[in-house]
């Protein structure tokens, strides 16, 4: 290899064929496998292997990227996904994603790790699919018939650090890491120092090489927050202007705990150019509200209805507030943000692994308030992700879990321990139960999706209640807009939510979410529920509706439907019909005729079978 005045090493060998494998000399150490490896079929240690970037037969020609306004995100650890935990197993499972109504589907990080089983943010090989879950192709077919059913494929992809063993760049360059910033996780990767033109080239196109050779259709940006980068040119603007000019453009959504505005402006208006961000500050609200979860980073969060819907109308909640839990000041105004460009969840692989023993949300609260939520959830004007198994109430855990060499395993178990220090208080370590060990083999175990219980009937009726949303929101013209004029959240009492979102005058949707106790809501006098002349409600569905409640105590609906009486959490949705005319007027439940306000409500007995959406229906 020669080496050039920017100081890159070129050459060509000849008779090298796809499957091949290879390792460098430098200066008469090594071998040492590619820090650009394609390929590790051995293991992140072992030679790295030639692949043929173009050899795939895709069928994807016809496939368009799902936009923005059309965004549901389903995030998946493809190792315990499926009981093989593999690509090709993962594949099988997309006709049912297809039915739940998710759009896209978000990988954790598939790069290759050091050993078997790893959540994929140690990731050394960034551009080699981890052998553990099968080959590039297999990958690539994942993708293929993900797009054949219309669904985007996601990726996460980390370029703050690199994972602690197996990361043989710093062997090639010593520029590829700084001296002077580090990260929780190590050395931090050099942005701004000398050389750092050429480590920003390596990151810049290993995007473009998911985004090129494996058609990606959108990258999750790990802990953005943490890339030491303070040079006149942001590195995400860089990044972002490159992805957006390739032939295949891609969205990019960071994880970013700083309500950066600037995140999200265009370039035009002098922004990094990004196309959405992760905002934390809805699910700590919410576990605040129904876990009661006070230390740590929830210190910041007081859970109450009002702070909630001040969340969900801005994006986030930290606008520059002082933080107690960062010790600064936190957040920017929203305002030049759409909503939609704000990521929210119950869950994501971090919020449920960093509860001490992996606990979901429905493992904590009232099944009710957990439905009620999940409402919340998906008719905000957020754009929302799931995380594996949640549409199902899974009874599995997910716990943190590695596979290091013992040594390096036991200080990284340790580091967990102190890092999750501040969070202990939550739950089971308050009885002195350690912390699953993260290096063993049955705590990665314990982690996998079981499919069979997604039949049982408390999770057959979760799923169901998912299905249906996710339907509406499919469905419902309201939520292909998050125009701040668009939609309204507002307090209606201590313990309840009002979402509304619209779409012109002929089509809307209202969400009544009462996230606790039992209670009387009265609608009476609102401005957001009146329907306009003319027109009226009609409810779709509760979520004590017997479908989605094994044990339904549904809300009693009065003075027509503008007084609800919850006799525990829940949420009452309702689309607005079109106007009163001679063959509107059918049979109605007893709750009366149209009130002022056009609310009414419907059951199946009273509804013209032949009149779509005049009842409760199902998808």
């Amino acid at each position: 290899l020669e080496g050039d005045a920017s100081g890159v090493f070129r050459g060509e060998v000849a008779g090298i064929e796809a499957g091949d494998l290879y390792r460098y000399r430098l200066d008469g150490a090594g071998p040492y496998p590619d820090p650009a490896s394609r390929f590790q079929p051995l293991g992140v240690h072992g030679p790295s292997q030639v692949i043929d970037p173009d050899g795939f037969p895709w069928t994807d020609q016809g496939f368009r990227n799902v936009a923005l306004d059309r965004l549901v995100l389903y995030e998946l650890h493809v190792g315990a996904f499926t009981p093989e935990g593999t690509f090709t197993a993962a594949r099988a499972k997309l006709p049912y994603l297809k039915d739940l109504r998710v759009t896209a589907v978000e990988l954790m990080p598939v790069a290759d790790f050091p050993g078997s089983r790893n959540w994929g943010y140690d990731g050394v090989a960034l551009s080699a699919p981890a052998r553990c879950y099968g080959t590039p192709d297999e990958l690539r077919a994942f993708v293929n018939e993900a797009h054949r059913l219309g669904l985007a494929v996601h990726l996460d992809v980390v370029y703050n650090h690199f994972g602690p063993d197996g990361f043989y760049g710093a062997v090639f360059s010593r520029q590829y890491l700084s001296t002077a910033r580090k990260t929780p996780w190590g050395p931090a990767v050099n942005l701004n120092g000398e050389g750092a033109a050429q480590v920003r080239r390596f990151f810049i196109e290993n995007a473009l090489h998911w985004i090129a050779e494996y058609h990606i259709d959108g990258l999750r940006l790990d802990a953005t927050h943490a890339l030491a980068d303070d040079g006149p040119v942001p590195f995400l603007a860089e990044l972002a202007a490159v992805v957006r000019s390739a032939p295949r453009p891609a969205l990019l959504i960071a994880e970013d705990v700083r309500n950066l505005n600037v995140m999200l402006l265009p370039a035009s208006e002098g922004g990094w150019g990004l196309d959405g961000v992760w905002s934390d500050d809805f699910h700590h609200q919410m576990r605040r509200s129904l876990a009661g979860d006070r230390h740590g980073y929830y210190a910041d969060f007081s859970g109450t209805v009002e702070d909630i819907a001040q969340t969900l109308r801005q994006g986030w909640f930290f606008t520059g507030e002082f933080s107690r839990h960062y010790g600064t000041h936190r957040g920017t105004d929203p305002g030049p943000v759409s909503p939609m460009q704000c990521v929210i969840y119950l869950e994501n692989h971090d919020r449920v692994g960093n509860q001490p023993s992996g606990e979901r949300l429905h493992h904590q609260i009232d099944p009710a308030a957990w439905r009620a939520a999940s409402v919340l959830l998906l008719v905000a004007p957020e754009t929302p992700l799931l995380f594996m198994g949640q549409e199902w109430a899974a009874s599995t855990p997910f716990l943190y879990f590695t596979d290091h060499r013992s040594e390096l395993g036991r200080r990284i178990a340790e580091s967990r321990e102190r890092e999750l220090a501040e969070l202990r208080p939550l739950r089971r370590p308050a009885c002195g139960e350690p912390m699953p060990d993260p290096q063993a083999p049955s705590t990665f175990e314990a982690s996998r999706l079981d499919w069979s219980e997604a039949v049982r009937p408390v999770h057959r009726a979760a799923l169901a209640l998912y299905r249906r949303l996710l339907a509406l929101r499919a469905t419902e013209p309201a939520f292909r807009t998050s125009d701040r004029d668009s939609f309204t959240v507002r307090p209606i009492d201590r313990s309840t939510l009002l979402v509304r979102r619209q779409a012109g005058a002929e089509a809307g949707v209202l969400a009544v979410v009462r996230l606790r106790g039992a209670g009387l809501v009265d609608l009476r006098g609102l401005p957001e529920a009146d329907a306009g002349p003319g027109r009226r409600w009609r409810l779709l569905l509760t979520t004590e509706d017997p479908e989605f409640a094994p044990q339904p105590a549904p809300p009693r609906l009065a003075a027509g439907g503008e007084i609800l009486q919850f006799a525990r959490p829940g949420a009452a949705v309702f689309s607005l019909a079109g106007r009163l005319g001679a063959a509107d007027k059918a049979p109605r439940a007893q709750t009366g005729a149209p009130s002022a306000r056009g609310l009414q409500c419907y059951t199946e007995e009273t509804v013209p079978k032949r009149r779509v959406f005049e009842g409760r229906s199902s998808e």
